[in-house]
């Protein structure tokens, strides 16, 4: 598969495998050949396969095999111009036809300057069947690895982490008492971030936090993480974005805004603890070179922990992002589910050949990560904005009508629904046509979304799961949501596979995400249209 898999080779991958099942005729260009390529079927797929029969048919040395090979891999012309008429005469004077022989010239050189030679193909797969048999059997522990090579690499972090979800594979932020310094897993098998994973977090002040944590037990609040862990390798830089990333959540009596909160002096929480910490360990370092060790019983009082709101979904999600790179705990997008299901886009397709879309609508939906509002030359307002969604981000321009008419919804962190059309280049006065345009044609704030777009919910009902208490409590549930939209109802029976639709005539419902989390509580199927 690998040695097939690439460009000249894979042009025979339909032969191999039919060749493989008996549904197509095993053909030698020379009978001869048979014995070098009997085992692919007699599709030439390795270089090796290229040597071999340049000496068998044509008597080259080993030596001349080898500089084919090489003239072949590096497409040196002049060398192979020069080897040509000598394998052909010298294996027409075999007894091997002429014509064939120019064929298997023709597709050696087709071929052969991407052909993979047997050994390196056999490594590849070895080394495949192994990573392919642990992904199998043991995925967190493999995953965990495939994170901690990339963890530089954020877009490498973000692709792992997808594939991560698509495993069902539960990824955990960082923790003080269970993250290393890179990526593990817990013993709920559970693949944990690594702390030097986070921006700001040298690898000194992880292995500080590690150490002392195997010699003397998990921390319990960061006042026992101060007066024990060595504050001259674990700072407060690496405090604070070990906070952001969510690696002090353990600590159930403090949440991450209360650290960042300031006292009448400008000091934040953070920094009066780490002060506790400093003070008691001078007091213990002085008590154990004092000869009477009066100096241990001196008692610091722990600063109180400041009341402060915590922070709201975004800023946590922001932050976190600030620090790791990715949203870990949630995605700002979690909460518009519902509302993504009229997009027929996402941002990928705007990283693909776009001109294959010229003509259609692209509905998507984001979260604005980065606005600028730029003035042209001439005077005419425009701007650069990015947006983000579950898969990718994308930078887009906006310019003349488009920028006035919608130049308000352009605010960072706002969260939009934009639908767009794929228009042709322009036509110049030579004929040519350049790339295709984006045309911008309506936004939405998303969280408006559900009452603009949605017409209509159908709620789908089992014949057999029709009973007085299920209809009683689904009726319950709709009166409490009146609105302007329409309810639909659609009876199957699995068994005799018949469907029926039932419109509502009377009942109006308002359809909005309070109702659809209820319906989903009670296992009650739907589709929105």
């Amino acid at each position: 598969m690998n040695a097939l898999y690439r460009p000249g080779p894979m042009e025979y991958i339909p032969s191999f495998i039919n060749r493989k099942h008996g549904t197509e005729d095993i053909e030698y260009d020379l009978p001869a050949m048979e014995e070098y390529l009997a085992e692919t079927y007699g599709i030439t797929v390795y270089q090796e396969q290229v040597m071999l029969l340049s000496q068998k048919l044509a008597n080259f040395t080993k030596g001349e095999a080898d500089v084919l090979r090489k003239a072949m891999g590096k497409k040196q012309i002049s060398v192979l111009d020069k080897m040509k008429p000598k394998f052909v005469e010298q294996a027409a004077a075999n007894g091997h036809d002429a014509e064939k022989l120019e064929k298997i010239w023709k597709d050696w050189e087709a071929f052969a300057s991407y052909a993979f030679n047997k050994s390196h193909s056999t490594c590849y797969a070895w080394i495949a069947y192994q990573t392919a048999y642990l992904k199998a059997h043991y995925p967190a522990e493999y995953m965990a690895s495939v994170l901690s090579n990339n963890m530089n690499d954020i877009k490498s972090v973000s692709f792992f982490m997808e594939e991560c979800k698509r495993m069902g594979l539960p990824v955990f932020g960082p923790d003080l008492n269970e993250s290393y310094l890179k990526f593990s897993v817990n013993d709920e098998g559970a693949v944990r971030f690594g702390m030097a994973a986070v921006k700001g977090v040298g690898a000194s002040a992880v292995r500080a936090i590690i150490k002392e944590r195997k010699e003397n037990g998990n921390y319990t609040s960061i006042f026992d993480l101060a007066k024990r862990v060595d504050l001259r390798a674990a700072n407060k830089k690496s405090f604070d974005s070990l906070i952001k990333a969510g690696a002090f959540d353990s600590f159930l009596d403090t949440h991450r805004a209360q650290y960042f909160h300031t006292d009448e002096k400008g000091l934040t929480f953070l920094e009066r603890a780490m002060k506790f910490g400093s003070k008691y360990q001078e007091n213990e370092n002085s008590a154990q070179v004092s000869m009477f060790g009066e100096a241990s019983t001196i008692q610091f009082p722990e600063p109180d922990i400041p009341e402060c709101e915590t922070w709201g979904t975004m800023e946590l999600l922001s932050q976190e992002k600030e620090v790791i790179g990715i949203y870990i705990s949630a995605h700002p997008l979690d909460d518009f589910k519902n509302e993504m299901i009229f997009c027929n886009a996402t941002l990928r397709h705007f990283k693909d050949d776009i001109s294959k879309y010229v003509g259609v609508n692209l509905s998507f939906a984001g979260i604005i990560s980065d606005v600028q509002h730029r003035v042209s030359k001439a005077g005419k307002g425009w701007a650069m904005f990015t947006i983000e969604d579950y898969s990718d981000s994308n930078e887009f321009r906006i310019f003349g009508e488009d920028y006035l008419k919608f130049k308000h919804f352009l605010v960072p962190n706002s969260f939009l629904f934009v639908r767009s059309t794929i228009q042709p280049g322009w036509t110049n006065k030579e004929g040519v046509t350049g790339e295709p345009r984006l045309k911008f044609t309506d936004f939405k704030l998303l969280h408006d979304i559900m009452d603009e777009l949605c017409k209509k919910i159908t709620i789908k009902i089992q014949l057999q799961e029709i009973k007085e208490d299920t209809i009683l409590n689904l009726e319950t549930i709709l009166k409490n949501n009146p609105g302007k939209q329409s309810l639909n109802f659609t009876i199957w029976d699995a068994k005799e596979k018949i469907e029926v639709s039932l419109p509502s005539r009377n009942t109006k419902i308002h359809i909005s995400n309070k109702l659809l989390a209820t319906l989903k509580s009670q296992e009650i199927n739907f589709k929105l249209n």
